[in-house]
């Protein structure tokens, strides 16, 4: 192409701009400007991957940054080769004031995608960029959720990936307990979770295990079928790795994977053929069992530490509000109390001699029922008061024996307050509403029971299947023995 301006002077003149952004010379852009006012028109038309704000941004050269903006706001959305505008360079370098430079001059920028389909965004967090990262999600939070299109995961992804804890703690809390967003995975189905276990990242392992909204997620399966505990099978068992399995065991994180027993000694006994029937037999039921268990770890039995902050407090309240109502239904039981000492005009005061002031009415007139009250609404007390004690002792509650017994006495407390609500309901009902009042109580206490069965099934098979994978881990760690009659039949 023919050159119709004057090209020496027009190479001098860019090339002394171009020096001028590499070292942030002000003055030296300012008085290019006034000798040419369209200099910075025709950057855009000169054959350069970058512009010179690109350059200015890379390096955080503030104030230059500013003039070019204020002389030409279309530097800002302006692409390089790789797609980059000069935001994406701001952002990956953490120049947090550039970047608020660029961002008032074009909000827009921050949903550019280069060629590999990031946003500047991705950039701040895959280098940790803390400060970069809060301006570019109070300017446009919805970012975050962007996901790539070559599948690399989101963004908490690039976090893990790179190992920045900070930054995908600012992230998360900025997601606001979005579950279905902390679940989601890549293009190998692996969650934050899988990549952090995969990375042997302990710090941010310990974080993801501490978040509630994670418990759901935990034991999702990744492309190759593996939890994060089974992608523990491929790692050295070193001391990180063993710290590691104690953390994802400790959390409720189940292994789905069958392992692979270790080689046998060679025997020069004949083996069996795999077509006998004792074989399909062995293999049969350990295979449905195994279907099984993964069934019920994976849709009953897992809850993770379900007990986190926030958990804790409500338990408190819940059980302090329970033990404040058995409290006062004590000192004020149903039909209220004598207000004065009396020995007639009541047969139950007649039969006992004297009727206290002070003391219970139905305490006297129906004295069985009044003690099944009492036994019911102290019982309620009790537990909840266990309850508490536990919760203000300092007892470590991710712990599993822990979170079980927690979960028993409220089911004391809540069922023994259903049964003093039913058996209070009873004393203070008039004789003609009586019996439908009990056929009231049976429906609800009948309720209540299947409900507990359920609950109670659940609860059994939880821990029946934490011993048997207790046992099974121990097993796995002993030593194998030299003469197992049974490993030929495994294999």
């Amino acid at each position: 192409m023919e050159n119709l301006g004057y090209p020496n002077l027009e190479d001098d003149r860019m090339r002394e701009l171009y020096e001028a952004s590499l070292n942030g010379r002000v003055s030296t852009l300012n008085t290019l400007i006034q000798r040419d006012p369209r200099i910075l028109s025709r950057v855009s038309l000169y054959p350069c991957t970058e512009t010179r704000l690109h350059i200015a941004s890379l390096l955080g050269h503030l104030e230059f940054c500013k003039v070019l903006l204020d002389k030409n706001p279309s530097l800002a959305s302006e692409e390089n080769s790789e797609g980059r505008c000069p935001l994406h360079l701001a952002s990956a370098k953490g120049h947090t004031e550039t970047v608020k430079a660029l961002l008032l001059t074009n909000p827009e920028t921050c949903l550019i995608r280069d060629k590999d389909d990031k946003l500047p965004l991705h950039y701040a967090a895959m280098r940790g960029r803390i400060g970069t990262i809060k301006e570019l999600i109070s300017v446009r939070p919805d970012s975050i959720r962007e996901i790539t299109e070559n599948d690399d995961g989101s963004i908490l992804h690039l976090c893990v990936r790179h190992n920045h804890l900070e930054a995908l703690k600012l992230l998360v809390e900025s997601v606001n307990g979005d579950n279905q967003f902390l679940s989601a995975k890549d293009k190998e189905d692996n969650t934050i979770l899988h990549l952090a276990v995969k990375h042997r990242q302990i710090k941010i392992i310990k974080y993801l295990l501490s978040l509630s909204e994670m418990s759901t997620a935990m034991n999702n399966l990744n492309r190759e079928g593996l939890t994060s505990l089974d992608m523990l099978g491929s790692s050295p068992r070193d001391s990180i790795s063993l710290k590691i399995e104690h953390m994802l065991t400790e959390a409720g994180v189940q292994r789905f994977a069958q392992q692979p027993l270790p080689n046998s000694a060679p025997s020069n006994e004949p083996q069996q053929p795999l077509t006998s029937p004792n074989i399909v037999k062995e293999n049969h039921d350990p295979n449905r069992w195994k279907r099984l268990e993964k069934f019920c770890t994976r849709y009953l039995i897992n809850q993770g530490n379900w007990i986190d902050k926030k958990t804790r407090e409500q338990l408190m309240v819940a059980a302090t509000v329970i033990a404040t109502m058995a409290f006062q239904s004590a000192i004020n039981p149903p039909g209220g109390v004598w207000q004065a000492d009396t020995k007639d005009g009541n047969n139950a005061c007649t039969t006992y001699k004297l009727c206290e002031a002070g003391t219970a009415v139905v305490g006297y007139v129906w004295s069985p029922d009044f003690q099944k009250f009492i036994f019911f609404n102290s019982a309620s007390f009790f537990a909840s008061l266990c309850v508490l004690l536990i919760l203000i002792s300092g007892f470590p509650l991710d712990n599993k024996a822990i979170m079980w017994i927690l979960a028993v006495l409220m089911i004391v407390a809540v069922t023994c307050m259903l049964l003093t609500y039913m058996w209070a309901l009873a004393l203070v009902s008039p004789n003609h509403i009586y019996y439908r009042i009990r056929g009231l109580g049976y429906v609800m206490v009948g309720a209540w029971s299947f409900l507990l069965g359920v609950v109670g099934l659940i609860q059994t098979t939880r821990i029946v299947f934490w011993v048997r994978s207790r046992r099974h881990r121990s097993s796995k760690n002993a030593p194998p023995s030299q003469n197992s009659p049974g490993r030929l039949i495994m294999l």
